[in-house]
């Protein structure tokens, strides 16, 4: 049987169309169970009846013709209580309804089962028998497997528009979940981005001239190198310098002697160029693809971006030249990030990516360039969508296809709205983050590439509340250096002097591991990371925190992190680290290094419990919300599955945030909180009533937050927390939320997911 079902997984997967798959359904189920009829019934929502589609078995006249309410029939009754029902005699069941036009009434055996996606009934997959007898487990199994199949296929002809149940040429809306990987709304026309060529499809075949070949390539590998260094030219005054080393990581790949060297041997080994390329990239990719690094895998699509692009060149001289229409939306399985430098910049509206996650380098630039995308949508027929208007969600992460007049609408408005609420909070962005009754709350900035320093000083930052030095390592091709540490470090400290810098040491492994120093693990998200690797490679941490000292000389406006936190001990061997690290300075060197204040992060639920403890060794905390909130409802953010249930307004996310303040303050140990939830205004307030000290966020987060902050008292706030603390769900908390909000005149500053037109 299972053999049976892979076969029509298989058929199915590569139907040409919805009307195919549905007729491989029916005649392969019907033939595998060995059952008199199959029929498939699909939901239509304009009219919400199940409509009978195809059929083996019963009257084929009836299919289109035949309909059911929810409320009417068998189909309607599975569909229902969206679970099989399994019945030896159809006909004495209280919902049985007879139907004349289909010929049903010689069945009496009746199974049932439901086709749902996405928590949505899409149909209702039958087999009947003559014969009363209940279908077993394995068989009701069986057929339960086929319906999941047939839901991914209706998913993929609901987007394209294929889905036409009632043939009035109407295309149905969908909605596709993915990962948020970057802010922002984008209502555009899809340009599909197909791969260049195709390594899978190179023939192997000898060449006649090994040198011919050889010259043949390096050709192909010169001009490649020269697109990758156009685009990076065209976006040399819209990203960082470090952002470019993204590029020269491109570069680097098609070196004579990286890959090409590889490919050259093999030529030499008498095979002709587009098949030495194609053996060695797949190689590569092969290699790179079973490695548990979500970092390395990236680094496998960007591989296989080179190699496709070097083998269009071999096989018809270059990329055929596209245009690009007002408000592109770029969609492809594996977007690169050399792409973004092909598109007009005034053209570009946004990123849709079927794969991919929000720690890509992809997702870096998009954020760096203010570019909304999504990535990590596994359902989406990306194919079938080229010229077609979207609606891109970078707060839900969703992408919306065939969107209704009322719908679009309200998307329309929402984007103008947040264009003219950033001009107005701009124009407040230099006034002091201060309640209205007189309380000072300081907004820090959260910043890991080059942060426009300018921007945000004009915004009213106060400082760096989280500078992540891991970015630095997850660029470069080997450790960085101490001195190139130094650089990068001097940069930024001197940019905010004598504002506050606050520097997380290597925060590496679980979803952000080293190209170079690749981590295997099963479960890297509760493995060896941050603190835990620092302390197992002192040679690696002293020279990051020599740089750190080195860099602040003179200014003195540094304060060092400890990422991933769990126990005292962590803590007494990183300060006995940091502190040898800066007597030999001081000492040896004769550097007139200032000791920094060194503090903790609060992201591992056990440390929640070791504040008193903690209070005696560090300097400060500062809560990791993001980790935190994570690692308390055991839910992976980057799996679209399950990122639905991430909320930072969970009751039991709220009450440890409570207690970790309340516990800081009976310490006497300042303390501050970075994450998603300090750059929402409403979370912002219900952390300014736990007495959160200063709040980080990325820098679009500063007006809108300053904003919140400024419009109301601590009373009020204290007052909203209350409430929020009381809630037994997160509904129940979102809703109070949008209350107070509303009541306060504050409804425009609501947190962007509450405020983007819900779909649903």
């Amino acid at each position: 049987m299972l053999d049976v079902l892979r076969k029509i997984v298989q058929e199915v997967s590569s139907a040409r169309n919805l009307d195919t798959a549905l007729s491989i359904i029916v005649r392969r189920v019907r033939k595998a169970m060995n059952t008199d009829v199959c029929s498939v019934y699909l939901l239509d929502p304009k009219q919400g009846r199940y409509v009978l589609m195809n059929t083996l078995g019963l009257n084929a006249a009836a299919i289109g013709q035949v309909s059911l309410a929810p409320s009417e029939g068998l189909v309607g009754y599975v569909g229902q209580r969206e679970e099989p029902v399994n019945l030896d005699d159809a006909p004495t069941h209280s919902r049985y309804r007879y139907l004349p036009e289909t010929g049903e009434e010689r069945y009496h055996s009746f199974l049932g089962v439901p086709i749902i996606h996405q928590r949505h009934a899409l149909g209702v997959l039958v087999v009947q028998q003559k014969v009363k007898r209940k279908f077993d487990e394995g068989e009701e199994a069986f057929l339960v497997t086929i319906a999941a199949q047939l839901a991914a296929v209706l998913a993929h002809a609901q987007a394209s528009g294929s889905l036409n149940i009632t043939s009035t040429g109407h295309r149905e809306m969908a909605v596709f979940e993915g990962l948020p990987a970057s802010p922002g709304v984008a209502i555009g026309q899809a340009v599909v981005i197909m791969p260049p060529a195709d390594l899978d499809a190179v023939p192997e075949r000898p060449c006649e001239s090994v040198e011919e070949e050889k010259e043949f390539f390096r050709a192909a590998l010169k001009a490649v190198r020269d697109d990758i260094r156009s685009v990076g030219l065209k976006l040399a005054n819209r990203v960082s310098t470090q952002e470019q080393a993204l590029f020269d990581a491109y570069l680097q790949m098609l070196d004579e002697e990286s890959l090409g060297a590889e490919v050259f041997k093999h030529i030499e080994e008498g095979h002709w160029a587009q098949g030495a390329l194609a053996y060695v990239v797949k190689r590569h990719v092969k290699y790179l693809e079973k490695v548990e690094d979500s970092y390395l895998r990236e680094r496998a699509a960007d591989i296989r971006d080179m190699g496709r692009r070097v083998l269009s060149y071999l096989q018809a001289g270059g990329d055929v030249s596209r245009v690009y229409p007002d408000k592109t939306l770029l969609v492809g399985e594996e977007l690169s990030p050399a792409l973004l430098g092909e598109v007009p910049k005034e053209k570009l509206a946004g990123l849709i990516s079927v794969k991919g996650s929000s720690n890509s380098h992809l997702a870096i630039l998009a954020r760096a360039m203010g570019i909304p995308t999504v990535m990590g949508l596994t359902d989406l027929p990306f194919a079938q969508l080229d010229g077609q208007q979207l609606i891109l969600d970078g707060y839900r992460g969703q992408v919306i296809t065939n969107a209704d007049d009322k719908l679009l609408r309200q998307y329309e408005l929402f984007i103008e709205e947040e264009k003219a609420l950033t001009e107005a909070l701009e124009a407040e962005a230099g006034l002091p983050c201060i309640t209205r009754d007189g309380h000072l709350l300081p907004l820090m900035l959260n910043t890991g590439l080059a942060a426009d320093h300018a921007r945000a000083l004009a915004y009213g930052a106060e400082g760096v509340g989280l500078y992540r030095t891991e970015v630095q390592f997850m660029m470069a091709e080997r450790f960085p250096s101490e001195q190139e540490q130094v650089a990068l470090y001097r940069q930024q400290l001197s940019a905010f002097s004598p504002r506050e810098v606050t520097m997380r040491t290597l925060d590496i492994g679980g979803d952000k591991p080293l190209p170079y120093f690749p981590i295997k693990e099963d479960n890297p998200c509760l493995g060896w990371r941050g603190i835990r690797f620092s302390l197992d490679h002192p040679e690696v941490f002293l020279s990051q925190v020599r740089a750190m000292l080195r860099a602040s000389v003179g200014l003195n406006n540094l304060r060092i992190l400890l990422p991933m936190i769990s126990s005292v001990r962590e803590v007494e061997e990183a300060r006995a680290l940091i502190r040898r690290a800066w007597v030999e300075l001081k000492q040896g060197e004769g550097l007139a290094v200032n000791k920094p204040l060194v503090g903790a992060m609060i992201e591992v639920p056990a440390a929640l419990f070791q504040i008193r403890a903690l209070s005696e060794r560090v300097d400060y905390l500062s809560v990791g919300s993001n980790d935190l909130t994570q690692y308390l409802l055991a839910v992976d953010r980057d799996n679209p599955k399950v990122a639905g249930l991430y909320s930072g307004y969970h009751p039991a996310v709220l009450n440890a945030l409570n207690k970790i303040a309340r516990d800081s303050h009976a310490a006497r140990l300042p303390v501050s909180i970075c994450g998603e939830l300090a750059g929402d205004p409403a979370g912002a307030i219900l952390l300014l009533a736990m007495g959160y000290q200063s709040l980080s966020m990325n820098l679009a987060s500063l007006p809108r937050v300053k904003a919140a902050i400024r419009r109301v008292s601590v009373e009020d706030a204290r007052e909203l927390l209350k409430k929020a603390l009381s809630c037994a769900s997160t509904d129940q908390v979102i809703g109070h939320l949008g209350v107070f909000m509303n009541d306060l005149g504050l409804g425009w500053l609501a947190g962007p997911k509450a405020q983007t037109p819900s779909t649903h």
